[in-house]
């Protein structure tokens, strides 16, 4: 048993199963007195991202993960996330960095910035190009069929990286708000899991940053000063998540704790006071 630092954190590992748990330092008002508002911010998103990794079981020793490096505010957070957390002694995993470009979207995004940026953190940058036929089905959106061809290209570097996990910038907001999306559009209970095995295709998609706020990731890329993308792309439009984060906030209105309570819910489930399934 052995116990190293990260940040603010501690973690007390068990080398017989390879397990381990977070230990945070007490802070008394003396020491909080010392901390900036950055140090503070950045304590909060440690602790919620460690939590989640712990918690969900989202790395393993000898893990290479891929992380799709879209230049979003997400996607930069959860890189120097990842990079800081793969430094510690247990588990020792690996990270590569890929920027996926649509050729036939005329969108820009700043590749020297999220070359130098993923280099900085110690992290291999990829950039990998491909495009799509709107035209072949029209019932289908260009976001969908963007968003579909992206998540494919992340599977075959990923394949070519040798890398058994793809790790996605999804954080709390995003998740509670594809609940509620699911809920109301789909009559589904369901969303985007912490974790999900892909059996078919000898990989692992994990969302590191479940548990950390949208509005601490906000702050966040003020402090770190992120670079926004070039040019948006031309697809981007109101969408229904846009609609039901608006939601979520009214919610949160009501009820100040109602996203911990709809976090709840997932692992809740009293089918016995639901209706029968047909």
């Amino acid at each position: 048993m052995e116990l190293s630092s990260f940040g603010q954190f501690y973690f007390l590992k068990f080398f017989q199963n390879h397990s381990f748990g977070v230990i945070l330092c007490p802070i008394c008002s003396e020491d909080m007195a010392k901390f900036t508002e950055e140090d503070i911010l950045m304590r909060r998103i440690g602790q919620r991202f460690n939590k989640g990794v712990v918690k969900y079981r989202l790395i393993d020793d000898g893990d290479k993960i891929l992380v799709g490096l879209s230049g979003g505010k997400d996607s930069l957070a959860l890189l120097e996330l990842l990079a800081k957390r793969s430094r510690i002694l247990k588990p020792k995993f690996s990270v590569v960095a890929v920027h996926v470009s649509m050729t036939n979207i005329p969108y820009q995004a700043d590749l020297d910035y999220l070359r130098n940026y993923a280099e900085a953190l110690g992290v291999p940058f990829i950039h990998y190009e491909t495009s799509f036929d709107p035209s072949t089905d029209t019932r289908k959106s260009p976001c969908f069929l963007c968003s579909w061809n992206r998540r494919k290209a992340l599977f075959t570097v990923a394949k070519e990286q040798g890398c058994n996990k793809i790790a996605l910038g999804h954080h709390m907001d995003d998740i509670l708000e594809t609940l509620l999306m699911n809920i109301t559009f789909q009559g589904a209970f369901s969303t985007m899991p912490p974790k999900l095995v892909m059996k078919k295709f000898d990989m692992t998609i994990i969302r590191p940053m479940c548990m950390v706020h949208e509005a601490d990731l906000e702050e966040m890329s003020v402090v770190r000063n992120f670079r926004k993308q070039i040019k948006n792309c031309p697809y981007e439009t109101q969408s229904n998540r846009t609609d039901m984060k608006g939601v979520l906030k009214q919610l949160e209105t009501l009820n100040p704790e109602a996203r911990y309570s709809l976090w709840g819910s997932m692992t809740n489930v009293q089918e016995e006071l639901l209706p029968p399934s047909e």
